[in-house]
């Protein structure tokens, strides 16, 4: 219990208070009913293309908190309490925070976008846009610090990218286009809010 203490204090605050809502979220749900089950999240603010189109637009935020079953929410947050917790600790609690709901909400975006380009609807849900949204960012800091930043390398994160997405291709029930989406306006938020001056340097801190 004590090296989890230790290991929850030693996280920055905003990307850890992101896990917390999530983990929350996920067990209210789970008490109240089934997290596997489409209609039951549909219910619960899940997105739907359809749907944010008749302006019910909350969706495209609440659905980045919500994830079907454990292995969902499991798999999210175990990559984003390392990814985002070095994200937060070189750009700040604002500027990270900027990045997560906005790259996430971006995703989202382009997902619903591309539903009614496909007309292939589906109910989706998770943190996952975000989370891609955040090595979207890493990636732009690994290539303005020429190369590195800390234990991860461009190379590594480029490489993390490419392999979840392939992945995400080649399984079912997958919102690839959400998670392209997090992970170009990832990149692209944090060209824009993490230059100082007109130097181009990121802001660490």
């Amino acid at each position: 219990m004590q090296e989890l203490r230790d290991f929850i204090g030693s996280r920055q605050k905003m990307n850890l208070i992101i896990v917390a809502a999530n983990i929350v979220v996920f067990l209210v749900l789970s008490i109240l009913g089934d997290t596997e089950d489409t209609r039951f999240m549909l219910e619960h603010g899940a997105e739907f293309a359809p749907l944010v189109k008749e302006g019910e637009y909350y969706r495209l935020v609440t659905s980045m908190f919500l994830h079907f079953g454990i292995d969902h929410i499991f798999n999210n947050m175990l990559v984003l309490i390392f990814l985002g917790d070095m994200l937060e600790q070189c750009v700040g609690k604002l500027r990270y925070l900027l990045i997560y709901l906005g790259g996430g909400l971006i995703g989202n975006i382009v997902s619903v976008w591309f539903a009614f380009r496909s007309q292939d609807f589906a109910v989706s849900a998770g943190a996952s846009g975000a989370v891609f949204a955040v090595i979207g960012a890493l990636i732009w800091l690994v290539l303005r610090n020429k190369g590195n930043l800390g234990e991860y390398s461009g190379r590594r994160l480029v490489l993390m990218a490419v392999l979840s997405v392939l992945q995400g291709l080649t399984a079912g029930g997958v919102d690839n286009c959400a998670h392209i989406g997090g992970l170009v306006s990832g990149f692209a938020l944090a060209l824009v809010l993490c230059f100082r001056g007109g130097k181009g340097e990121p802001e660490y801190g």
